[in-house]
């Protein structure tokens, strides 16, 4: 008999099934605070005096608002003028501990380090994909806001409405969303004594009696 022979075991084809596409990255709020700026603001406009520890925002209210409002994770960027060489450890330990990053900010001239330092960052952030709140009623980030607008980019701003740059007003038209420090963020533990314009669904007569 002769004797037979088996050919070469076939090979099993290589799989072409398609690889899972990675996930996009999550969408963020990205949280400006100009700390400065709204310290001042409720000192010099609203309590017309220095505000007590207890008088100013409560910083994590602000952030979880920020999360609430467009419902996405938030970066919460805080700016700090340390150009005296000292910085509130207090303060930034507190800021640290309620999931901000503090940016301490430095210069030997006379530049406003702060509101350059929200400039620069509101800049970088024109080619970055998210979405911008800034707490802030400072007129100097006019061009920026302004350059953020016009996409399918979230822009607001968060402050006391009434104190508000006025040069503002025109940005809401082309989509600029504003929010109220205390009547929207909830932002501080007992009323504030403003004399300002209430929407009427927002009217609480138990605040007056």
């Amino acid at each position: 008999m002769s004797p037979s022979f088996a050919g070469p075991t076939p090979t099993a084809a290589p799989s072409s099934t398609p690889s899972a596409p990675a996930e996009a990255p999550a969408r963020r709020t990205y949280l400006l605070v100009d700390g400065e700026n709204i310290d001042a603001t409720l000192g010099m406009n609203v309590l017309s005096r220095r505000p007590n520890p207890e008088e100013r925002p409560r910083w994590d209210r602000v952030s979880s608002f920020a999360h609430r409002v467009w419902d996405q994770e938030v970066v919460p960027l805080f700016f700090l003028n340390a150009s005296s060489g000292q910085m509130p450890m207090a303060f930034v330990q507190a800021l640290l501990a309620m999931g901000y990053k503090p940016i301490p900010l430095a210069s030997s001239g006379t530049e406003k380090v702060v509101d350059v330092g929200i400039q620069r960052t509101l800049e970088a952030l024109a080619d970055r994909d998210g979405d911008v709140l800034l707490a802030s009623h400072d007129g100097d980030f006019l061009p920026q806001m302004e350059a953020l607008l016009g996409t399918d980019r979230r822009v607001g701003l968060l402050a006391f409405r009434e104190f508000v740059n006025a040069q503002f007003t025109p940005l809401v038209e082309k989509g600029l969303e504003t929010f109220d420090l205390e009547g929207d963020a909830d932002a501080f533990t007992a009323p504030l004594p403003r004399v300002r314009i209430i929407p009427l669904d927002e009217f609480d007569p138990l605040r007056y009696l």
